[in-house]
């Protein structure tokens, strides 16, 4: 690997590079918890997400869009670094759970990016923009002498706005104000934590100077718990509830849909904002989720959810708009993870890849033009040694097969997506040489990344095997 002192200067060069007025600025919107189900135009019908449904509209949806991990902190970090978390050792939500007795010991994985990396918005910092982050940052230790070291603007950052060790609100008024966060005032009480931060992040853009393009960079709070939104949005979905046709099992939960109603006005907040500062024409919005809603309604469906091995844990909306460049209404099927983001704004914003950054990472930049339909790669993987609502696994994702691989005992499944997408039929059994080819691919990639394994717990308690079962019945 390249030192990081090395990679500053011989990027810094990018600032040399033509008038920064040609590269399109950036607007990169992070959800928490956001299940596959959510929003309008992946046929949600209680919520109501009409300027989210109007971005996919003038843009491209994706429907094989994954997260690098089940929970949060690993799918962030695969975000920002371009590398899958089994390669960064970090593999789990920071700080984990404890199961002292389970029958696998977990390994000693890492709480923090390391510093010698140089992450996405160091990247684009030194290509000439300017960087803002805004939200739920949660890629730090807790309570460690170091954890100052770890905020965003330690990492490539220029400003911080909400960003710390937390994985949710946690200040007085969690939700509604007082908030606790770094640089963010508590406005006045009853002040609602999604719109503050859209405040915030508005007068950044009011800020920004027109000749030096940005990565505005929103890490929502919202829809992770607690379940809390305007007085006046809950009472508007518990009307809705009473009537309501739940005919796909959708999440009916009043404060929850009021979340994603007030991040569905954030986002028409900020394109308008673009709109009325007539740059929206050169600015690029992507909007995805860091791994799946916190319950089985939200998934549309897939099986799971946030934390378990299965299709509902991983699948995530996925809608990019970028004028000029995108197709409105465009839809794509191509395989996409969360590593993949980093190359590809680079390129977006004309900037030399950093192959040994973001090694996990494929641009999609084809296929956001409409340049490809499907990328080269076929095979997508995901590591999770440790215990959550599910044990200790690994998956692969090769074409339209998927096999799951719990550590514990060896146990197998094997799922045909393009038949069987909700992954009701397990074909290990009955396909024993697939199974055998993709466990074998997959144990080999273990050992190209050097993941870290769970080992024998000498303190395992017999019937104290810690998390739940491997996975849930399927369809359920």
């Amino acid at each position: 690997m390249i030192p990081k002192i090395g990679l500053l200067l011989i990027v810094a060069s990018f600032q040399l590079l033509e008038a920064a007025g040609g590269k399109p600025n950036i607007v990169f919107l992070l959800v928490d918890d956001l299940g596959w189900g959510d929003f309008g135009c992946y046929g949600a019908k209680f919520n109501e997400t009409p300027n989210i449904d109007k971005l996919a509209a003038d843009g491209m949806r994706f429907s094989n869009a994954y997260s690098a991990a089940t929970v949060c902190s690993p799918s962030r970090a695969a975000i920002l670094s371009g590398c899958y978390p089994a390669r960064l050792h970090l593999t789990d939500w920071i700080a984990g759970h404890n199961q002292p007795t389970a029958k696998l010991a977990i390994p000693d994985w890492k709480m923090k990016l390391d510093h010698e990396r140089v992450l996405l918005p160091e990247a684009l910092k030194m290509g000439g923009y300017s960087t803002a982050f805004f939200g739920k940052w949660h890629l730090m230790p807790h309570g460690r002498p170091d954890m100052k070291e770890h905020f965003p603007t330690h990492h490539g950052f220029d400003i911080n706005i909400g960003g710390r060790e937390w994985a949710q609100p946690k200040g007085p008024g969690q939700y509604f104000s007082p908030f606790g966060m770094p640089n963010l005032d508590d406005g006045k009480p009853g002040d609602y934590l999604t719109d503050k931060l859209t405040e915030a992040a508005i007068g950044f853009l009011d800020q920004t100077k027109r000749d030096t393009p940005f990565l505005l960079y929103f890490s929502y709070y919202t829809v992770h718990t607690p379940l809390m939104a305007p007085p006046a949005l809950v009472a508007k979905y518990t009307a809705k509830a009473k009537d309501f046709k739940n005919d796909k099992n959708e999440f009916l939960n009043p404060a929850r849909a009021g979340m994603i109603e007030s991040l569905d006005a954030s986002i028409g907040r900020i394109v308008a904002k673009l709109e009325e500062m007539g740059i929206a024409e050169n600015t690029v919005i992507i909007l995805t989720g860091d791994n799946g809603g916190d319950d089985p309604g939200t998934t549309g469906g897939l099986r799971d959810f946030k934390g378990w091995s299965h299709e509902g844990a991983v699948r995530e909306p996925l809608i990019a708009k970028w004028p000029g460049k995108i197709a409105r209404g465009s839809a794509c099927d191509g395989m996409v993870i969360g590593t993949d983001f980093y190359p590809t704004l680079l390129e977006i914003a004309g900037l030399d890849p950093l192959p040994d950054q973001h090694k996990d990472g494929i641009s999609i930049a084809p296929l956001l033009t409409g340049a490809k339909t499907a990328l080269e790669r076929k095979i997508l993987y995901w590591h999770y040694p440790h215990y959550h609502r599910t044990k200790p696994y690994g998956a692969i994702r090769d074409g339209d097969w998927k096999l799951i691989e719990f550590f514990e005992d060896g146990r197998l499944e094997l799922f045909d997506l393009k038949s069987d997408p909700y992954e009701r039929k397990d074909l290990a059994e009955m396909k024993p040489g697939m199974a055998a080819e993709l466990l074998a691919k997959l144990r080999k990639w273990r050992q190209d990344v050097d993941a870290q394994m769970p080992t024998p717990n000498p303190r395992h308690t017999s019937g104290k095997d810690g998390g739940n079962r491997n996975g849930k019945p399927a369809g359920k």
